[in-house]
């Protein structure tokens, strides 16, 4: 199924009419998240772009056999601005629960800095854990706003180094230039980057899956462009993992 990204001025049934200012341009998407192409898991975003400001809103959860097993979804949002051709953002939240736990994230930033980081209930340290060191916390991005790409130029969008903070782990990718054209499942012009995986810290050194995606995985990602406003965002995505390979892929949405 292609995914057909829209964009409207004050759409009719916003998730919070006070965010959106008259003349914001409104994106939304919906992915699906499979491993050997077995569906787990379905998402909804919606992204509030308003000159230099965003805000990116979405819903996740379990989906096929998945959710027979473990029932999962989550809500997150994060808001912030572009300062040149990168993303900046001020505040991160993500809340989700699984089966009967709940667990709630908050980042905020202060300068591109990870300048505060609150997780209930509280992250336990395992043994052997590599513990974030304010060095790694500084012109970071949370998961979201890091795949936020703004340029003129396709041919630099691979071009980069997305340095990601989830509140707890804290990990690199390193780009780079792959291929230009159509992606399964989008209907459009893509660009593709694969993707080096450089764990920093926030994990246990002796995580076996980190260990096999740092050494073994292929992982690539496609970005295609919102509308016409230089701004790139993915629309597929594909990581093997030691029991298959993980695919997030854009389905459907209307707006």
């Amino acid at each position: 199924m292609l995914l057909a990204i829209t964009v409207t001025v004050t759409p009719p049934r916003p998730m919070d009419d006070s965010e959106i200012a008259t003349g914001a341009q409104i994106y939304h998407g919906a992915y699906t998240l499979a491993l050997a192409g077995v569906p787990l898991a379905q998402s909804r975003f919606e992204s509030i772009l308003d000159g230099n400001r965003f805000t990116i809103r979405g819903k996740a959860s379990s989906a096929g056999l998945a959710s027979l097993f473990d029932s999962t979804a989550g809500n997150t949002k994060v808001s912030g601005r572009f300062v040149g051709d990168r993303a900046r953002p001020d505040r991160f939240d993500l809340q989700y629960k699984s089966g009967d736990q709940t667990r709630v994230t908050k980042v905020s930033f202060v300068n591109g800095a990870a300048a505060k980081t609150t997780n209930t209930p509280a992250s336990r340290k395992p043994k052997n854990w590599i513990a974030v060191k304010p060095d790694d916390l500084r012109q970071v991005h949370d998961p979201l706003s890091a795949t936020l790409i703004r340029t003129d130029d396709p041919n630099q969008v691979c071009s980069r180094v997305l340095r990601i903070y989830d509140g707890q782990f804290r990990m690199d990718l390193v780009l780079s230039p792959e291929s230009a054209g159509p992606v399964p499942g989008y209907d459009g012009e893509a660009v593709t980057c694969s993707a080096q995986f450089v764990p920093v810290s926030g994990y246990q050194s002796t995580n076996r899956s980190i260990r096999y995606v740092k050494e073994n995985a292929k992982i690539s990602i496609s970005f295609a462009e919102f509308g016409e406003t230089g701004i790139y965002a993915p629309v597929r995505a594909t990581i093997g993992t030691m029991i298959g390979t993980l695919t997030v892929s854009a389905t459907h949405t209307k707006g």
